[in-house]
């Protein structure tokens, strides 16, 4: 097995920390709690892995307002996607300069606000954007996004985002009329991106795209790689170091004499094993006398910020209140009155025969993608609440 992202005696170490946390103060379940060193390990081997890459977080995987405060004393850029996104950064130590507005889906007047907000780069994929940023950010800097296949990703983004690279050129050289800065090309490998020559293509295709234009005098500087960077759960990715060799190898291979300017944007591999979330069993049941599988139901689901098990993609490691006895296999679901509430049929979960409910189950490695996707009050129950252990 190769080595993983995760550093286990760190994590053990971090989970002792959540766990103190939770046994002393006892929040109200379901909650996320976040260690804090963790995230300034990830976010370390992160820059040691591409020590010559500018790291933009990725705002959406945890916005914890804690988190920002502290990557932004670290050094770290940010990935934002909305005026919220631009707001807690500047109110958590970032610099205007040091945001990317990188949505391409975004309102004229957000456009706006974030240029009155300082805010100077934005990524596009369109006509109607690149116009619209020269409108209402004059002289901005813009990266056109090209559409990548994302082999290797649990998560690929399918055509969403992202245009063909021969209208990323032409979109260049459109906002290059306009008045704006035409900084380069960005794309996206694809979320939990497990193969770390996963962004080969795409970085290839991209040089195409800056090569051309910059032998046509257009000053194109900037290779933006975009997410993807994994984080470790049942299943364990390669070490950082490994993803920072491939990559760099393959940007020296299809760029050859001309270096470009890279950004990159993690977000889950900054703070996924930093967090745990703390459950409680609701109620433990079978459909049937027969039936070997128990059903688990859980205080937490879908909607309360496991969105990621939608077709088991995600798959968090488990420990209980109960943890040493006799086990067996079950199916784990969520608490609301939702027939697609249900977390794992599929990956093969056993937990301990006597689990009952009040009893505790913790999701570990829950950090990213939890919090932020965890609904207002779908059937009345409160979004996923966060707490921070220095």
């Amino acid at each position: 097995m190769t080595k993983s992202f995760a550093d286990d005696n760190r994590l053990h170490e971090a989970t002792a920390r959540i766990r103190r946390f939770l046994d002393h103060d006892r929040p109200d379940t379901p909650c996320l709690v976040i260690d804090l060193p963790t995230v300034r390990d990830r976010f370390t081997a992160i820059r040691e892995a591409l020590p010559r890459v500018a790291v933009f977080y990725a705002v959406k995987a945890n916005p914890a307002p804690e988190v920002v405060e502290l990557l932004a004393a670290e050094g770290s850029c940010f990935d934002v996607a909305s005026p919220a996104e631009i707001d807690l950064c500047l109110a958590r130590g970032a610099a205007p300069g040091a945001i990317s507005y990188s949505n391409p889906i975004k309102k004229a007047r957000d456009i706006a606000y974030a240029f009155g907000r300082g805010v100077r780069l934005f990524v596009s994929d369109s006509e109607q954007d690149v116009r619209a940023v020269a409108e209402h950010a004059p002289g901005s800097s813009v990266l056109l996004r090209i559409v990548v296949e994302s082999r290797g990703s649990t998560y690929p983004f399918g055509k969403k985002f992202g245009c063909a690279p021969e209208m990323a050129a032409d979109l260049l050289r459109l906002a290059a009329e306009l008045g704006l800065a035409p900084l380069g090309v960005a794309f996206h490998a694809g979320s939990q991106q497990l193969d770390p020559t996963g962004w080969d293509g795409a970085i290839a295709d991209a040089a195409e795209v800056v090569l051309k234009l910059r032998a046509e005098g257009l000053p194109v500087t900037t290779l933006n790689l975009g997410g993807g960077l994994p984080a470790a759960y049942l299943e364990r990715p390669p070490a950082p170091a490994e993803y920072g060799a491939a990559i760099t190898a393959a940007i020296e291979r299809h760029f050859g004499d001309f270096t470009p300017r890279v950004m990159i944007e993690p977000g889950r591999a900054v703070v996924a094993e930093s967090g745990l979330i703390r459950s409680e069993v609701v109620l433990v049941a079978k459909k049937s006398y027969t039936d070997e599988q128990r059903w688990v139901f859980l205080d937490v689901g879908r909607y309360g910020g496991l969105a990621e098990t939608e077709g088991e993609a995600i798959a968090y490691p488990l420990e209980t209140s109960r943890d040493g006895g006799p086990t067996g296999p079950v199916v784990i679901a969520g608490p609301t009155c939702d027939a697609d509430d249900v977390l794992y049929q599929h990956t093969v979960y056993e937990l301990p025969l006597d689990l009952r409910a009040g009893d505790f189950v913790d999701l570990l490695r829950a950090g990213a993608y939890t919090a932020s996707y965890s609904s207002v009050a779908f059937n009345g129950f409160p979004p996923l609440a966060t707490h921070c252990v220095r």
